[in-house]
């Protein structure tokens, strides 16, 4: 007896962790404190070291110190992750408060960690379980299906944030009431609202309120039943529209084709007409050739010759009327003009040989 006896006061006097809490669920964005109270006896002689670690989910992988005390001194350079928002809740941790503070909480900081006090020859942990949760967020809402009378219409709501489980709930905005149709169909899960058969009593203004543990977040939508369409005139309207379109397509390409052929025409005969025209010849050329050819003519003649030449006497050069003969169409004035004068050529005088009665020339 005497032995159980001194055993439990060995415990009871033993260094020991009094803080019981081990799980915490908390909001993305808020402040969370992870608690690790604990008492000394006396027999703790050493030195004194709080250590919190965080232990990842991997079991593979190694425990990650994030804040030490020790030496009355603070270390809290050792995870990046937290560096600037990790602290000790106390001033004086040694007093018996080891409890940190976490700030402004991600959805990465989920995890357990694990307090850990250490006083020669005394030493205990204890684990505590984070969760941090996103609360719903974006949420938008929208219509699925015509909004005609008669007609199943599908109003959806989704946040884009959240943390699952997320629950979406329906409700119509209407003086007086708000509950759904009698024909409506809500699936919580995926937060899609089915109205059948459409009438126009189900027009108004819906809203959607989005909720996980740590929050909520809500939208709205307008919802207009209307009569049906006339979709036959709508068709026609379209046919009628698409063959004028058609039409009118067609007749400009038309007018192009035809101002085209106009513009090719033109060139064409604008071309004949210059390829047609042959540039005039002035007389006094045609008088310098008639000379050079008589000239030709007298040079080459040889005794062989002569008795044609005889036949034919050249007693002078072409005179004005054989310019106006050639011309036919020139007038007077102009023949003068053009008529060559001899001695201003510098043309030469021609004796034509005559042959005597006995063949001889003279």
């Amino acid at each position: 007896a005497q032995r159980n006896t001194c055993s439990t006061k060995g415990l009871t006097r033993s260094l020991s962790i009094t803080s019981a809490e081990s799980a915490f669920e908390k909001a993305q964005g808020e402040r969370v404190t992870l608690p690790c109270t604990f008492v000394l006896s006396e027999e703790d002689v050493g030195t004194l070291d709080i250590e919190w670690v965080l232990i990842p989910a991997d079991i593979q992988k190694k425990e990650e110190t994030i804040i030490l005390y020790s030496g009355d001194r603070i270390y809290n350079h050792y995870y990046p992750a937290l560096t600037g928002r990790l602290q000790f809740t106390s001033s004086d941790p040694k007093s018996g408060d080891g409890s940190v503070d976490i700030l402004n909480l991600k959805s990465t900081d989920t995890g357990t960690y694990q307090c850990k006090v250490k006083k020669a020859p005394g030493v205990e942990s204890q684990k505590i379980q984070l969760n941090v949760l996103v609360k719903p967020a974006s949420t938008k809402c929208s219509i699925e299906g015509s909004q005609e009378i008669g007609k199943d219409i599908i109003l959806k709501c989704a946040s884009q944030e959240g943390t699952p489980l997320l629950y979406y709930d329906w409700r119509r905005v209407v003086t007086g009431t708000q509950g759904l149709p009698a024909t409506s169909v809500l699936n919580k899960n995926t937060g899609e609202l089915l109205l059948k058969n459409a009438s126009k009593d189900y027009s108004g203004t819906y809203n959607c309120v989005a909720s996980n543990r740590v929050g909520t977040d809500e939208c709205s939508v307008e919802l207009n039943v209307t009569p049906p369409i006339n979709t036959a005139g709508v068709i026609a309207g379209a046919i009628l529209g698409t063959l004028l379109g058609l039409a009118l397509l067609a007749f400009l390409v038309f007018c192009c084709c035809k101002k085209h052929r106009e513009k090719k025409y033109e060139k064409e005969v604008h071309h004949e007409i210059r390829e047609d025209v042959l540039p005039p010849k002035s007389r006094s050329s045609t008088a310098r050739s008639y000379i050079g050819s008589n000239r030709s003519s007298l040079g080459s003649m040889s005794p062989s010759n002569m008795e044609g030449y005889s036949k034919t006497p050249y007693s002078q050069v072409p005179s004005e009327d054989f310019e106006r003969a050639s011309g036919q169409n020139q007038t007077i004035a102009s023949s003068k003009v053009a008529a060559p004068n001899l001695s201003r050529m510098g043309a030469v005088p021609v004796m034509i040989p005559a042959q005597s009665k006995d063949g001889s020339i003279v």
